[in-house]
Order: structure tokens, then sequence, then C-alpha cells
């Protein structure tokens, strides 16, 4: 099965490779092509539809998003056309040559209300332009028709790009204590296990359209953030303080959801793929950067 993948530097274009690079031939069932910015300009919708049609993969994966949060405020433009053009044309390619499509979104479609988990079935009502530029994603690739998956996901981290695990580190390097928001709270969720659940949903369209729809993906157990940098500097064995502070007491261009919660019930009864342990996740992503 060849899989087209939308995507190379970012976190789960690159967990995808190092699953390719970590199996034996032929162990993924799959072979994977990516495909940069250079090589397919993202705000061109016409290229991302041309590139589909022009190597004939047998799924896509759209693992390239625009995904500066307070950028996204002024830079509405580009996120739009990164976010809701590109996607919309990969799914109306895919549709039209009846190709399983593969395409991730995120929690801040919701407002954070409340404090129970948000289903697939919840009213979207983003914050902010980054979250309306990812609804809007969203509603065109449903739009398309065909054999689409559309992975909602959140807080995701990794050994690449910049993240918070990263940041976290990067700051207890100089200092011995931090005051991180505590009020919103979530699941971490690592790229690499994105990456794996993406695999398993292409090559379950391929061989059952009827699994189309919308799904919801976030590492386990929900914490805040405060709670996240405790557990990477214990794993980590970094001496910090972690004081937590309301989200009011950091202010952010683009207001972040106070509650991230998601229920990922369908994704497992569907795919049989259970929500991943951070904890864990975050052991091997912490391994990863001692040997980078």
């Amino acid at each position: 099965m060849h899989i087209l993948v939308f995507g190379r530097t970012g976190q789960v274009a690159r967990a995808l490779q190092d699953l390719m690079a970590a199996k034996p031939d032929g162990a993924l069932a799959s072979t994977l092509t990516f495909l940069s910015r250079e090589e397919v300009d993202l705000t061109d919708p016409q290229a991302c539809s041309d590139a589909i049609i022009a190597r004939a993969p047998d799924a896509v994966i759209n693992a390239a998003a625009y995904t500066g949060v307070d950028a996204a405020e002024t830079d509405t433009d580009q996120a739009h056309k990164v976010n809701a053009e590109a996607p919309s044309a990969m799914a109306r390619a895919c549709a039209s040559q009846d190709i399983p499509f593969v395409t991730i979104s995120t929690d801040y479609v919701f407002d954070g209300s409340g404090t129970a988990p948000w289903s697939p079935d919840d009213s979207p009502q983003p914050l902010g332009v980054y979250g309306y530029s990812k609804l809007a994603g969203e509603k065109a690739v449903r739009a398309a028709g065909g054999r689409f998956a559309i992975l909602r996901t959140s807080w995701v981290f990794s050994a690449y790009g910049q993240n918070f695990v990263k940041t976290m580190l990067r700051l207890a390097e100089t200092r011995d204590s931090l005051t991180i928001v505590g009020d919103q709270i979530g699941g971490p969720t690592a790229a690499a296990d994105i990456a794996a659940a993406c695999l398993r949903l292409a090559q379950c369209l391929a061989a059952d359209p009827d699994r189309a729809g919308l799904y919801h993906f976030s590492g386990t157990p929900d914490v805040s953030w405060a709670d996240f940098a405790r557990e990477i500097f214990r794993q980590a064995g970094v001496s910090c303080m972690v004081t937590p502070i309301s989200s009011a007491d950091y202010p952010t261009v683009a207001k972040r959801p106070l509650n991230s919660r998601m229920e990922c019930e369908l994704t497992a009864q569907t795919f049989q793929i259970e929500r991943p342990d951070w904890t864990i996740s975050l052991a091997h992503v912490l391994k990863q950067l001692e040997q980078a």
C-alpha cells in the first residue's frame, strides 16, 4: 500500500518517518512518500490536488498544518489557506479517485467550556482564528465525501520541532522554578502515537469505506499543563519547581480552551486504537532527546 504524506518536517510527519525507518521492509504493510512544502505549496490548492492525481497513491495522509495559534490571529489568510483550502483540495482529489484520505485536526475547534470530555458529535465553537481555520478544513473534507477520516487530537509533543516538552526542558536549564498554567486540562499526545493512528486509519479505510468519519484521539490521563510539566521534570531528573497559575495570569494573543478533554471511545470501537498512556510515550521522547 502506497501512502502519500503531505508534510516532511512537522512533528507527525517526522514520527511517520521514524515508524518507517524502525520497521523491516514490508513490516508496515505500507510504503510512504513525503511531500515537503518546497515540493508542494500548501497555499496553492490546485498544486495539492495535482500532486495526488499525478502520484495516484493508495491513500493520503495530511500531516501538514499551520500551527501558529497566536500568529494566526493576524496571519488569517495564510492560516485559512493551509488549514482549510489545502485539505479541501486534497479531500476532493481523493474523493474523485476513491482514495482514502486522513487529516489531523485539533481540540481548538471547541470553546473549552465545562469539564466533560468533548465527543465527535459535540458542536464546535472555536475561540480563535486557528481553531476556525481547522474547523473550516474539517467541514470542507466532510463535504468532499469519499473515504475520509478526520482525527482530532491535542497537546502534541515529540523530539522534533517546537512543543511543550522541549520548551520546558530548555527553560529548566536556566531556571529552578517556573509558573505554568494549571486550569487548562487536556490529554498530551505523542506525535508517534498520532502517526501510528493515522496509518491504521488509512489502512482500515482502504479496506472498509464505511469507517469514514470524524474521530478523537488523545493521550491519557488528562492533566493540566502544570502537571504535565511536573512529569516532564520528574522523568528527566530535572530539579525545577512548578507553581500553577490561572490562564488569566498568563495572557496570550489567542485565547486557549480550558477544557480540552476528548472522548475517544468511537476511535477505540471503530479502529481498536486505545488512548495511549502519554507518560510512557514521554519516556520514549526523552530518550530520543538524550540520544540526539
